[in-house]
């Protein structure tokens, strides 16, 4: 049985990388020998990080009472940590928002990046990966076109997914579908996007090499 998480980080309907999690959703639902958790970032209740969250650590070492924003930075965040600790392959689904990921997504990230964790600190002060025993897909759908040479400096959304995924905490990157330029090429939209869902649904399959 193979634990795949899937996360979502856009809640417009019609959103290009809504329906990429969707599809993904819905085609990896027929593959046997999978045990899906979704997580809807918009859904959940994700506070941003920040001093309350430094405050809150400070309180728990000393035994003392947290105020409402502190219990529920703390809660969020072991949330966050015990649904990418379980699994095995990690799916994230999410837009390019003026030039990089939105702002619940960063929130995430904010969360699960902890020394100790996803990576650690070894005794001559190098990085180590922590979670090079999981796999990771990258859905993104940006309306641009990014992925030419001039534009690629300024992708931060692929581009900081992956740094951290697959750089800071070592996991593999299993699949990447990008859909771009769907709104730099209003005539092309339609056909641009059935492709990219063609991709997605394409990608689903490659669950099956990890199936354990």
């Amino acid at each position: 049985m193979t634990n795949v998480l899937i996360i979502k980080a856009n809640n417009r309907p019609d959103g290009v990388s809504t329906k990429m999690y969707e599809t993904y959703l819905e085609e990896a639902r027929k593959v046997e020998g999978l045990n899906i958790t979704t997580f809807d970032l918009f859904e959940e209740d994700m506070p941003y990080f920040g001093q309350d969250l430094f405050n809150a650590f400070g309180k728990t070492q000393n035994g003392e009472e947290l105020t409402d924003i502190e219990s529920r930075l703390l809660t969020a965040k072991q949330k966050a940590m015990d649904v990418l600790s379980a699994a095995d392959v990690v799916v994230i689904a999410f837009p390019m928002w003026n030039l990089t990921v939105p702002a619940k997504l960063h929130t995430y990230i904010d969360y699960i990046y902890q020394a100790g964790f996803t990576f650690k600190y070894t005794e001559d002060g190098q990085a180590l990966q922590l979670m090079t025993d999981k796999k990771f897909v990258v859905l993104n759908a940006r309306g641009g076109i990014y992925s030419t040479p001039e534009a690629q400096p300024m992708e931060m959304a692929v581009n900081f997914v992956k740094n951290v995924f697959g750089g800071v905490a070592g996991m593999s990157l299993l699949d990447e579908v990008i859909i771009e330029g769907h709104n730099a090429k209003p005539n092309e939209a339609e056909a641009i996007i059935a492709e990219g869902m063609e991709r997605v649904r394409a990608s689903v399959q490659k669950l099956v090499t990890v199936n354990t």
